[in-house]
């Protein structure tokens, strides 16, 4: 049967679209990654995308929902949010001024991932963060 399996394991959650869910996919993401060095930043990435999905699209109406998938392969973690859509305009980073309390979130993702992509239209799109675990020694990635 091994001869049929990948080397990445992928697992993939399906939240509701309430803030509650943020959290819910925090601890799902701690529990999987539990001891990896990737862990911390990979709970914080699900956070802030999770939170985007809420907060800029149908999927955090009331009937909405977004879907979290997590990537392992022996040195990388690829982190996947997909959305319902509803936002016509192109995901980017902001720059949000220091008294502001919004707008941070997907430069956040950028400082920690190897790798940020985002695909998709108005209609759904899939934020995806790529983190690389660090050689062997090193504590973070």
């Amino acid at each position: 049967m091994d001869e049929y399996m990948s080397a990445p394991r992928v697992w993939g959650l399906m939240c509701p679209g309430s803030r509650e869910e943020v959290t819910r996919a925090r601890r799902w993401t701690r529990d999987i990654l539990n001891n990896h060095p990737c862990a911390d930043d990979a709970e914080l990435i699900v956070s802030e995308l999770g939170s985007n999905a809420l907060t800029h699209t149908a999927s955090g109406t009331a009937y909405g929902t977004f879907q979290l998938t997590l990537s392992l392969s022996p040195h990388t973690v690829a982190i996947s949010v997909t959305d319902e859509g509803g936002h016509p305009e192109e995901v980017s980073p902001t720059e949000a001024d220091a008294d502001d309390t919004h707008g941070r979130g997907l430069t956040i993702v950028m400082a920690l991932a190897r790798r940020l992509d985002i695909t998709g239209s108005q209609y759904g799109r899939t934020v995806t963060a790529q983190l690389v675990a660090p050689e062997t020694g090193a504590t973070t990635c």
